[in-house]
């Protein structure tokens, strides 16, 4: 490594960032980690190095969007303070979130698929206690939240830990009665609420006028979610012994199997389609609606479908040009609907988000996932592990704006181009990647058992020829999948090799699925410190004051958010040209802490990181030094700890000829 990337990492090491945690030294080194690190992210890097498992392969483009799909998910970890953590789907504030929090639950399976490959158990265990003690899962939208929770435990290896959580579960999917149609068997919802706004059925409910709202129908979207949640329900009681509930909840799954299968169904579309609940002017209930949406293969994504080449045949209109094969991304509906790709919506004369063709990575993801099932689970000939790749491929690429990675909300199919591109939609995290990278392309398969699962799926030719996904933690253990086609890239052996704890447990043999045993799980669930100084209100205590705030953002330094991308710059800042600046926090009554960090971003043009900064707390009618720092590192946690001192007061001194903004404080005992 060279003497600057040396000295970033070590300066990194000392300004650590939420929650690093010791890593089992049951490992491979195949990978130059903290070079990786430091290269894509910069200061920040040792978070990373802790957190995630770290990925190589011969295509750039799939390994750059990996990373930087990483460095898009911390930027969305909100720390609540006692109520946990929670992910969000916008970086900033949008209208429809749910207050406080700034979250929305579309998205939260892909957040808690992805969010499971961590090795800091503290987010996702913060985040699904918030959703299911803390009132975080309001049904804005459908969800497939106990499947999720399921999934992640699954990962871990540490289902008895979800099971705390069943009498939520229960009573959330009770609750989606009031979109059930017990004559029917199936449940049925707006579009809108289905998070597709614009799709078929609403914009036809509507004569073609509109399809913002509307258009209720039984979708094999919802139907599909619930019969995941109640899935994960029915096993997680098993687990308890609770056997009534667990033979409740499989049978309400198999009717729902069946229903989706008898009902939902096209015959004359070889497709899953949605039926009207509605009956008006223009549609009639029970009806079908009159086309294909890339919504069809949403089943999948759950094995709700049988192994049987009728339902697989759905798959053929994928690949198709003139159907969702669009040439720059999956279409949501294909070019022969009489509403494809029309405009209704618009925001200041920008384009809003709407569901009758352009590509959206939400349902890109869905299809991905629901493919990689199909290819790991089923017996068809209609798609193929080329066909993944190809898809994936096209994904990653789709990630790029203007050159640089940065995922937007939805992209015109048919030129690559973003359509919606407001402020809000920089780094949106409304789909998911590394999941599909990790699970899919990588083939770790998550089990209940004892058994390591690995089945990449890539082409067994060479057109893809290495990769190596080291030290994922699964079960407790540190597991490490490397393929190298013809042995020159890792010079370990030709073919795929799969390594537990750093022990070689397979290969390097012929691409194929692999079933280690690996024993117990080893489990590890650590509390997380507390961060007294969030306040996600922005009323009563901690109370921030400053030496100015002339953009009204003090709120920002303290609201559990930091991100440090340049597009949506966060933080307070004291304005240019102020002499010694400080920030304060009251709390209201007595506190002990012991360690205060402190973010900043810095782009070298307009806001630079503070020369030092001194950190005092008020006592004896003064304000007192505790701690100085020199030196701080921008765009990262910095962090100083001191024998822990009872205080009601915390203020920190800027020492800066230079504009700065601080993103965040934090404070712990």
């Amino acid at each position: 490594m060279s003497p600057a990337l040396l000295m970033v990492a070590c300066l990194c090491a000392m300004n650590n960032t939420l929650h690093k945690q010791p890593e089992s030294q049951l490992k491979t080194m195949f990978l130059q980690k903290t070079k990786a690190a430091v290269q894509y992210f910069g200061s920040d890097a040792p978070w990373f190095e802790a957190n995630i498992p770290f990925f190589e392969c011969s295509d750039r483009q799939i390994e750059d969007i990996y990373y930087y799909r990483w460095k898009l998910y911390k930027a969305h970890i909100r720390n609540l303070g006692e109520k946990g953590f929670l992910i969000t789907e916008f970086l900033d504030d949008v209208g429809w979130q749910k207050q406080p929090y700034a979250m929305l639950n579309d998205a939260t399976g892909f957040h808690i698929y992805e969010g499971r490959w961590l090795r800091d158990r503290r987010i996702l265990d913060g985040f699904i206690d918030f959703l299911y003690s803390g009132g975080g899962n309001d049904r804005h939208f459908s969800e497939s939240i106990a499947d999720a929770a399921y999934a992640y435990a699954l990962a871990k290896g540490d289902l008895r830990w979800a099971t705390q959580y069943l009498g939520a579960m229960r009573h959330i999917y009770n609750l989606w009665d009031d979109h059930y149609d017990f004559s029917k068997g199936l449940y049925f919802i707006e579009p809108l609420l289905d998070a597709t706004e614009y799709t078929i059925s609403s914009i036809d409910a509507s004569g073609g006028r509109d399809g913002f709202r509307g258009g209720d129908a039984f979708r094999p979207t919802i139907n599909a979610y619930m019969y995941a949640n109640a899935l994960a329900i029915s096993r997680l009681s098993a687990l308890v012994g609770d056997i009534k509930t667990s033979t409740d909840y499989a049978a309400r799954a198999a009717r729902l199997k069946d229903r989706v299968q008898t009902a939902l169904w096209n015959d004359g579309l070889k497709h899953f389609t949605d039926r009207y609940q509605v009956s008006n002017s223009h549609v009639k209930y029970w009806d079908f609606i009159r086309g294909r949406e890339l919504a069809g293969y949403v089943p999948w994504v759950y094995n709700l479908p049988n192994n049987d080449p009728k339902y697989s045949s759905a798959w053929s209109h994928l690949l198709a040009s003139d159907e969702f094969a669009g040439p720059f991304g999956l279409r949501t509906v294909g070019p022969s609907y009489e509403y494809y790709q029309r405009q209704y919506r618009y925001l200041d004369e920008h384009p809003e988000c709407q569901w009758n063709g352009p590509s959206w990575p939400f349902q890109t993801t869905q299809v991905l996932l629901g493919m990689a099932n199909l290819l790991n689970d089923y017996s068809q000939n209609v798609v193929s592990r080329t066909d993944y790749l190809k898809l994936l491929t096209q994904y990653a690429h789709q990630h790029y704006l203007k050159g640089r990675p940065n995922l937007q909300e939805d992209y015109n199919p048919d030129t690559g181009k973003p359509i919606v591109g407001l402020d809000r939609s920089h780094h949106y995290n409304h789909s998911g990647f590394t999941d599909l990278v990790i699970t899919g392309l990588a083939g770790l398969r998550p089990r209940a058992d004892d058994v390591l699962e690995v089945n990449p799926l890539i082409p067994p030719d060479g057109s893809f020829p290495y990769f190596c996904l080291e030290n994922i933690p699964y079960h407790g253990r540190s597991v490490t999948i490397r393929w190298d086609w013809d042995g020159k890239r890792y010079r370990a052996g030709a073919g795929l090799s799969v390594y537990v704890d750093g022990r070689r447990r397979y290969g390097p043999k012929s691409l194929s699925r692999v079933l280690i045993p690996i024993g117990k799980p080893k489990l590890d669930r650590s509390s997380s410190p507390l961060d007294k100084a969030v306040n996600i209100y922005r009323q009563g205590f901690p109370s921030p004051t400053a030496s100015s705030d002339p953009e009204k953002t003090i709120w920002q330094a303290i609201d559990g958010r930091a991100w440090f991308f340049p597009e949506m710059i966060r933080g307070w800042t004291p304005g240019s040209g102020v002499t010694d600046p400080w920030f304060a926090l009251d709390f209201g009554h007595p506190v002990i802490i012991g360690e205060v960090r402190l973010s900043f971003v810095a782009d070298d043009k307009t806001y630079f990181a503070p020369a030092r900064y001194t950190i005092e707390s008020w006592a004896d009618n003064a304000w007192k030094k505790i701690a100085e720092v020199t030196n701080p590192i921008a765009n990262t946690s910095n962090s100083v700890r001191f024998s822990p001192i009872k205080i009601n007061k915390l203020r920190v001194r800027f020492h800066t000829t230079k504009e700065l903004r601080l993103v965040e404080l934090e404070a712990y005992e």
